[in-house]
């Protein structure tokens, strides 16, 4: 992968960035996606079904994201979910975002303790 390819799909949206972060803890099917998003902004931000499969839907364009050809346990799965894993592309572009927002944080909390 090539700085070309980071930089075709950099920034990412708020909801790319929600996505990315849901899986690069490992696969999930969508609504798994949904609510590892709501518990991990403490209920700040919802992704609701429409956003969430137009944003899975432009990562896979994007090739940030993939979806995955293991299946949990026949005991546990559900056929009619589709799992997703993040790609080597997904994990670099989410770090850059990343290591991109903290650098702005900081920026931002130097230019507060300045003051006017």
């Amino acid at each position: 992968m090539s700085d070309a390819d980071l930089d075709a799909v950099l920034p990412l949206s708020r909801s790319l960035l929600h996505l990315l972060m849901a899986l690069q803890e490992g696969e999930r099917h969508g609504y798994a996606v949904m609510k590892w998003v709501e518990d991990h902004t403490g209920g700040v931000v919802r992704m609701g079904p429409g956003t969430l499969y137009t944003t899975i839907q432009r990562a896979e364009t994007l090739g940030l994201v993939v979806e995955s050809r293991d299946r949990p346990p026949s005991d546990e799965d559900q056929r009619q979910r589709k799992y997703y894993d993040v790609t080597p592309l997904g994990l670099a572009a989410l770090t850059a975002e990343v290591e991109r927002l903290g650098a702005f944080v900081d920026r931002a909390r130097a230019a507060l303790s300045r003051g006017r």
